[in-house]
């Protein structure tokens, strides 16, 4: 694909990928091309096109590629074209795609676009990848907050059945979110470790979990929000990181009617994944339909 630096208009997408067929092509030009050693005979091949199936076929010995396997559009029925145009929905919006949108604008029934969105949101987190932030002279805000529905009714307390989600961004760079199960210490401070290079500064809020990261190999500079102080006399700030929770927060709440706990991980990384390629969404489509999981096909 062309590395323009405007997204596609419609009309352009749809000349790229006319119907299903263009599209099994290049999921098979991308993956393997012609030339592409067999897995079974290992010897290069030219390819044929088995019209029965999505494969192709090796001139040699007749085994069969998938060029579906190991994408997102491997187990369905769904036309490729419109997963395709989905993909391509998901990546002209600035909040997501509801299942309701997909399920207008495809025509399929609500059960297949919600499907469909799931694996498209699973699909941007591993594009996105996990790539640790920070590093020596770099800076890294880093916050945590809840997010869910309050329960209704008496001694439900407002946690209740909100999810911790814990965000590390690089000031000027990429962002990595992680949904917690705990935010005790030793579960932030392996987190943390994880996902944030030794030697950078760090700088937190005054919440508990966060003591002692100067002591792992930070520079940790802490804000103290309960006297009011957003910016420390030392310049140590998470108003970055807060303002990216609250377009978090509007987006689902502006999209999605309700997201469980159990999904919060796919919307988190759709947002991230987006705010990682802020200034380039031009290269959003080409790199979701050009990335793929290494293919391991042994199936004939």
């Amino acid at each position: 694909m062309g590395m323009s630096k405007k997204p596609l208009t419609i009309a352009q997408f749809f000349k790229q990928f006319p119907d299903d067929e263009a599209c099994l092509q290049h999921l098979f030009d991308v993956r393997f091309g012609q030339g592409f050693e067999c897995p079974k005979c290992e010897r290069p091949s030219n390819w044929y096109r088995i019209k029965a199936e999505r494969a192709y076929s090796c001139q040699w010995c007749g085994h069969h590629l998938h060029p579906t396997v190991g994408t997102p559009f491997e187990q369905t029925r769904t036309p490729l074209q419109l997963w395709f145009y989905a993909v391509y929905l998901f990546t002209t919006t600035r909040h997501g795609v509801p299942a309701k949108e997909l399920q207008r604008q495809l025509g399929v029934t609500y059960k297949t676009a919600w499907r469909m969105g799931h694996e498209i949101r699973k699909h941007m987190g591993e594009v996105d990848g996990d790539t640790p932030v920070g590093g020596p002279g770099e800076v890294v805000e880093i916050d945590e907050t809840l997010i869910g529905g309050s329960v209704k009714g008496k001694g439900s307390g407002y946690k209740a059945n909100k999810t911790a989600i814990v965000g590390m961004m690089e000031r000027g760079g990429e962002i990595v979110t992680k949904v917690v199960k705990s935010r005790r210490r030793d579960a932030m401070t392996g987190l943390i470790h994880e996902n944030v290079l030794p030697g950078t500064t760090v700088h937190t809020d005054e919440f508990g979990s966060y003591r002692h990261l100067d002591a792992c190999g930070f520079q940790h500079e802490t804000v103290t929000h309960k006297i009011g102080q957003y910016v420390s006399p030392t310049g140590a700030t998470v108003n970055g990181i807060e303002s990216y929770w609250s377009q978090l927060k509007r987006s689902i709440n502006g999209t999605h009617v309700s997201v469980s706990g159990k999904h919060l991980e796919k919307y988190a990384k759709e947002f991230e994944y987006r705010f990682n390629r802020r200034g380039h969404d031009a290269v959003m489509l080409s790199e979701l339909l050009t990335t793929f999981r290494p293919l391991s096909e042994d199936r004939d």
